[in-house]
């Protein structure tokens, strides 16, 4: 809004002041030519910088929201990944039981075809004893060959059933293996839930703490400006009284003689050279305290950008980057407290000189009797030092005041820093409840994989029952046959 040389005056600066609180969208505004003060413009550029600051927050913060985004979308695509990683290995698993199932058939077919054989066999072993009955003295070496033959086949079926057995009993241990790895994965993802449950709780935490921290810092400010303030004018009555001194001391001091005004004016001189020195000293001094404060917002303002990056990189580092920044706001305010330190013994070094000036002007009040007409001239020049002094303490109230605009200034950006803490926050939360939901999704699809693995361990030791009542039916079987053919009769009536 451009709204110069209108002469809005200062009720309507005040009403542009109030009107800027509550709007937060106005960039720039133009007063010029308006007869407005300037503290009043000072506070629309302080407004106005508010609501530049309050924008660039906000385009961050929706950087931030969209970069969160796709990190979310990213660790979703990797669950999903790991979840059919697990139906493959499944599915694999499925696989290998069925040939494992396919293996045990074809072996169990090879055996039925070596029981053939051997049916076959021991039909025509029947043959030939039937037609050899007649001649037993032949036979009966031929029968002690064929029960040895008979005792070989059946040491080689007990050793083919055993071997067997061994082999479902490995099937068993490594589908017993498999479901431990299983479980173990499981139990893997869940404390990784756990982990992550707990750094968010510990963010929270974190982020409360500074809050506090913040508040304190505010108070502080608070204190040390009022008592600024409170010294301020203590300082000045003071150099109202001394001014009255000096008034009664110059009326005294006209019957003074002509050396003691030359030491005098000598003096005075040093005096004015040492105030001179200490008034640049006092300039270096806020020239560095200006310097600091520079220093300090660069370093804030750094501080911002990395911890924002910190933020977005690396969640598991924010302990180290919160005590990096606990430790530059100590050090800023252990920096702060030194430089009004700096500024107390200033003012205590000045006092002490104020002092040591009404000494002096004390003793030479007693001298000062017959130097009356010299010392009207001394008086003006005397006055216009007094309005250098005016000068100088107009320039030391101008630099406190520039002093409490820049711890204001500090204030505000301190503001904005918790605005920021809090929409982090809030974005934290955000993303606790959407790692909540999709954990809560996650824990359903893994009661559900686990019904399944149930289900197909149900089926497996079915399969496993079946295929050994099988294998138990034909051992008998093979058995009652043997046992019930008649080579086996006439050898166990031998």
């Amino acid at each position: 809004i451009d709204l110069r040389w209108n002469n809005i005056g200062l009720l309507g600066g005040r009403a542009l002041l109030n009107c800027l609180h509550s709007n937060k969208t106005l960039k720039r505004l133009e007063l010029a030519g308006n007869n407005v003060p300037s503290d009043i413009l000072k506070a629309v550029e302080q407004a106005m910088d508010h609501n530049q600051d309050r924008q660039t927050i906000l385009s961050e913060t929706q950087n931030r929201a969209y970069i969160l985004s796709k990190e979310v979308l990213s660790l979703k695509d990797e669950k999903t990944k790991q979840f059919l990683d697990l139906m493959d290995t499944i599915d694999k698993q499925r696989e290998e039981i069925a040939r494992s199932g396919r293996m045990s058939a074809a072996r169990v077919s090879q055996l039925q075809e070596a029981l053939d054989e051997q049916h076959s066999i021991m039909n025509s072993l029947k043959a030939k004893l039937q037609m050899t009955e007649a001649a037993l003295a032949l036979s009966e070496q031929k029968v002690h060959n064929l029960g040895e033959l008979l005792n070989a086949t059946k040491e080689e079926q007990t050793s083919m059933a055993e071997r067997h057995f061994t082999e479902l009993q490995q099937q068993k241990q490594e589908g017993a293996d498999r479901e431990g790895k299983l479980l173990r994965d499981l139990s893997a993802a869940s404390e990784k839930n756990l982990l992550l449950r707990n750094q968010v709780d510990e963010l929270e935490k974190k982020c409360k703490v500074q809050q506090d921290q913040l508040f304190q810092v505010k108070q502080d400010l608070t204190n040390t400006t009022a008592e600024l303030k409170l010294r301020a004018v203590q300082a000045e009555e003071r150099l109202e009284m001394e001014k009255r001194r000096f008034k009664q001391s110059l009326e005294d001091m006209e019957s003074l003689r002509l050396k003691e005004v030359d030491h005098m004016t000598q003096h005075i001189e040093a005096s004015e050279r040492s105030m001179q020195d200490r008034i640049q000293r006092l300039e270096a001094i806020r020239i560095a305290l200006e310097e600091e404060l520079s220093q300090v917002k660069a370093a804030a303002l750094t501080e911002r950008g990395q911890a924002e990056e910190e933020l977005i990189k690396v969640r598991s580092q924010a302990r180290l980057e919160e005590q990096q920044r606990l430790e530059h706001l100590e050090e800023k305010l252990r920096l702060m407290t030194e430089s009004r330190d700096e500024a107390q013994n200033c003012c205590l070094k000045q006092k002490q000189m104020v002092a040591e000036a009404q000494a002096k002007a004390n003793q030479l009040s007693l001298h000062a009797d017959g130097l009356r007409r010299r010392l009207e001239e001394l008086q003006q020049d005397l006055n216009s030092k007094e309005e250098e002094k005016v000068t100088e303490v107009n320039k030391v109230k101008v630099e406190l005041q520039e002093q409490i605009g820049h711890l204001q200034a500090e204030r505000t950006a301190q503001e904005g820093l918790r605005e920021k803490i809090a929409a982090l926050e809030r974005q934290l939360k955000a993303l606790s409840s959407n790692h909540r939901e999709a954990l809560l999704d996650k824990e359903g699809e893994i009661s559900m994989l686990l019904e399944k693995l149930r289900m197909k361990e149900a089926d497996i030791s079915r399969m496993r029952e079946e295929e050994a009542q099988r294998a138990s039916f034909l051992q008998n079987a093979i058995m009652a046959y043997v046992q019930g053919s008649p080579l086996g009769a006439h050898g166990s009536r031998k």
